[in-house]
């Protein structure tokens, strides 16, 4: 079968066997060829409380001895330090009123192991992943957390040592032969990790799935138990290495994003429930830079998708490296500019590609068409969590940086950034601040909204902002895109991970729901916390009987 080679993605064209020099490899600028896999989108990714129950000690995660513990008390916030069991299930004390109607389960996914043995890993993104539920019913709530067990998880276990390439991290390798070895297994993908650490969606046939950017990374887990069931297996011959880390998931559809660093573009695919088959919508080739842009995640309307193109792209060299670089799977090219391209989601064509101000974001919130007076489509408004085209982002969520915060001020500053994308044939998009960035103390990520208005023209949406001086996001925001306002929840020193809107069932306004978040505090302490989704109010908190580290994205699995 053909190989498949890269040229002019990090410079020249080359074969693996030619890259025989360690030293030169993780100096020189060159691409790679792959025995027909390596497309990376075409061809080829819970003092006061009841415990229901409680892990076994052989079920104890190996914690680095004390020696080897950070002294500096600095360090220590339990967010950025890795869970101290397996797993655990218990019933939690409600201090407030949970409302009678919210029944399902509330599950959030992140990394929450971040060493192995006495070696600590270097990233945020490197952890293993912590997969936590909230089971909501009769006023009631149940918690519980477990490792998913990935394959690169229990290889770490077994083998007291990183297997497989995570974020930053990839195998210690004891000489040179076993270098080429573990190259080899990158070029077909069994390298990469299928560490699961991302997100968490229910797909629209009841499957739940665990994700992160690797398509092996696809891991089916049971909601109650959170038992991993195992991998999520693609029935189609697209094949692939990698994709968009957060999905578009209805229950109607699944639509995602294929990055190809063959021929720079993406794939943009659909999958109906009830089937693991994902069929092309079209193809949109990149109109500049070297390789396509990191699609973290992207934003759709009632009828078209938006596909991004960032500046900060793939980079297959840093993927190669063995150690990693200032921007890891990334480079930064700002020369190669910035773009939005707009696809029909029924014919698949691509109906207009604009040229935007640099960019770098992590999470579109939301996108919906604006139309004239006659009702026709005349621009698509595009919303993310926008870091001023900064990449420094990425290297302040290295773990020593998390860990070492002395009371400054350094959170890069980010705002709510928003598109205006024209589909008259002007080749040129807007890119402006959606409200004062003040408003939300210029942090602005882990977005959600409620579901009901995806695509559609919204008012409301619900993030973690900043309260300064910080060194990462500190408060739960409501943001109001009509009022240009924001209602900040904040607790000194606690760090909250992402709110999660659940709209009260036959809700006519927008933010009638309750908003549900994780919270780590400064004393190791934890708890889950309600507000109300209209006032920002808080109605409940439930004390965890420890802390949890920080966690990402979750998802609702209403109760049947």
């Amino acid at each position: 079968m053909d190989s498949l080679w890269f040229s002019d993605i990090c410079g020249h064209h080359v074969s693996p066997f030619t890259m025989l020099d360690f030293d030169q490899f993780c100096h020189r600028k060159h691409g790679f060829s792959l025995e027909n896999k390596l497309v990376f989108g075409r061809k080829l990714y819970k003092q006061a409380l009841t415990i229901a129950r409680v892990v076994s000690p052989s079920q104890l995660a190996i914690v680095p001895s004390p020696d080897k513990e950070p002294v500096d008390p600095d360090q220590n916030h339990v967010a950025w330090t890795s869970v101290k069991q397996e797993r655990w299930e218990g019933e939690l004390v409600v201090q407030g009123e949970i409302p009678l109607w919210l029944k399902g389960t509330y599950l959030r996914n992140g990394p929450g192991l971040w060493h192995i043995e006495d070696y600590n890993f270097r990233h945020l993104f490197d952890g293993y992943a912590t997969l936590v539920k909230l089971h909501f019913e009769d006023g009631r709530l149940i918690a519980g957390h477990r490792q998913i067990e990935s394959e690169a998880y229990k290889a770490a276990k077994k083998n007291k040592k990183i297997c497989f390439r995570e974020f930053s991290e990839v195998p210690k390798h004891e000489n040179f032969m076993a270098y080429v070895g573990d190259l080899a297994k990158l070029f077909s993908g069994s390298s990469l990790t299928d560490n699961a650490n991302t997100g968490v969606v229910k797909l629209g046939d009841g499957r739940v799935v665990c994700l992160t950017e690797t398509q092996k990374g696809s891991l089916v887990i049971d909601p109650n138990s959170l038992e991993t069931l195992g991998r999520f297996e693609y029935s189609d011959s697209l094949g692939g290495l990698i994709h968009s880390a957060h999905p578009i998931v209805t229950d109607a559809e699944f639509l995602t994003l294929l990055p190809d660093l063959l021929k720079p573009g993406y794939l943009v695919v659909r999958m109906e429930p009830g089937t693991n088959e994902r069929k092309v919508i079209g193809r949109v080739n990149c109109s500049g830079g070297p390789a396509p842009g990191w699609v973290h995640s992207f934003p759709v309307t009632q009828h078209y998708v938006v596909v991004p193109e960032m500046p900060l792209r793939y980079c297959a060299q840093n993927l190669l490296r063995a150690e990693p670089t200032p921007l890891y799977k990334f480079e930064w090219h700002p020369q190669s500019k910035a773009f939005l391209h707009v696809m029909c989601k029924a014919s698949g064509k691509v109906v207009t590609s604009v040229e935007v101000p640099l960019f770098v974001t992590f999470h579109f919130i939301n996108a919906y068409e604006e139309e004239d007076e006659d009702g026709r489509v005349t621009s698509i408004i595009a919303d993310c969590c926008e870091h001023h085209a900064d990449t420094s982002i990425l290297d302040q969520l290295r773990l020593k940086n998390l860990r070492f915060f002395k009371g400054e001020d350094v959170l890069p500053d980010a705002r709510v950034g928003r598109f205006k994308i024209p589909l008259d044939g002007s080749r040129n998009g807007k890119l402006e601040a959606a409200l004062e960035a003040d408003e939300h103390g210029r942090g602005m990520d882990m977005c959600s909204i409620n579901p009901a208005y995806l695509g559609k023209k919204y008012r409301y949406a619900y993030a973690c902002g900043a309260q300064r001086p910080c060194h990462f996001p500190n408060t739960l925001t409501k943001l109001d895109f009509v009022e240009k306002k924001a209602k900040n929840w904040y607790d000194e020193g606690a760090v909250p991970s992402e709110p999660f809107f659940v709209a009260r069932p036959g809700a006519n306004e927008e933010d009638d729901g309750v908003i549900i978040s994780l919270i780590s505090e400064k004393n190791g302490g934890g708890y889950a916390l309600l507000l109300d989704g209209s006032t920002f109010k808080e109605i409940a908190r439930a004390k965890l009987p420890y802390g949890l580290p920080y966690g990402l994205h979750g998802c609702w699995v209403p109760k049947k």
